[in-house]
């Protein structure tokens, strides 16, 4: 008796545990979710309520997505915001791989000094970059064939070297073990195609990590190319934004429509990546 009494006691704990855990964790995700819904509700209203105190439109202008596309001429940004992310990305995860690879698996002189040197850096500010990045590509833009500036080079090339995804592959690529390289010796491969072959399809995990931030920073990108560009023809996406501030204010329910549309390419990718990418966090050592 006093045993069913004891199990009795423990269920109704653990149960009242967990009834609390997750009222805990609702509570959160309602106030994680709170912008994100006081967005589409006021994306969806006239501009006289989004500048009144309602939180839920009268009634759905879902007319306002077509004005917002059609004002900021959104078809012309978001090709140029497609461009700048594949090649950025592209440019980013292939040198990223290549020097990752060289820290982790290839001896040669000065291999931590030089890994050290740079992991450093990312303590410096990215503000603090701007002024240096801006002089080095008019610099480049004035010796070399093409323009950099309002050009492709200047938004994308600064930004293929990151340090932060040479260290999480550093990082993953040195787990891999050796007896996998003695066998792919032993078959007669090298280090490209052990590279290529053996690390890269062990390592979807932190390349998915890669290339959900680097789409998210590189998407949503706003004081660079701004800086860099002085024509609409390279400008991306999210310059577009500006287009909802005229003379007489900022028209805020336009500007929440375009920002729900700047937002589901990443919300896209993300659907399609979420397994992969907190699984990574969960094997790479990003959670602490």
């Amino acid at each position: 008796m006093d045993n069913k009494k004891i199990k009795k006691h423990s269920f109704s704990v653990s149960t009242r545990r967990k009834v609390i855990t997750y009222i805990i964790l609702l509570a959160g995700a309602f106030i994680s979710l709170l912008p994100f819904i006081w967005m589409i509700s006021t994306s969806l209203m006239t501009l006289g309520e989004a500048l009144g105190t309602a939180f839920f439109p009268s009634s759905l202008k879902f007319e306002n997505y077509v004005i917002a596309w059609q004002r900021a001429e959104f078809s012309k940004y978001f090709v140029n915001s497609l461009l700048i992310t594949i090649i950025t990305l592209s440019g980013e995860i292939t040198f990223s791989i290549f020097a990752a690879y060289a820290f982790a698996r290839i001896e040669f002189p000065g291999r931590d000094l030089i890994f050290g040197v740079m992991l450093s850096t990312i303590m410096i500010p990215a503000m603090v970059l701007i002024i240096p990045n801006f002089l080095t590509v008019t610099w480049l833009g004035r010796i070399g064939p093409i323009p950099w500036i309002n050009n492709w080079p200047a938004l994308t090339i600064p930004f293929m070297g990151s340090i932060f995804s040479i260290f999480l592959l550093k990082q993953f690529f040195a787990q891999v073990p050796n007896e996998l390289f003695d066998a792919a010796q032993i078959d007669g491969a090298g280090h490209l195609r052990f590279l290529v072959q053996v690390v890269l399809p062990l390592s979807k995990a932190p390349l998915m990590v890669i290339l959900v931030l680097s789409f998210i920073g590189t998407w949503n990108s706003l004081a660079w190319p701004m800086l860099v560009t002085n024509t609409p023809d390279w400008r991306p996406i999210s310059v577009g934004l500006m287009n909802f501030v005229d003379e007489a204010g900022q028209l805020i329910n336009l500007t929440m429509a375009g920002a729900f549309i700047t937002i589901i390419p990443i919300l896209i990718i993300y659907f399609f990546t979420q397994r992969q990418f907190t699984e990574s966090i969960a094997r790479s050592g990003l959670k602490g």
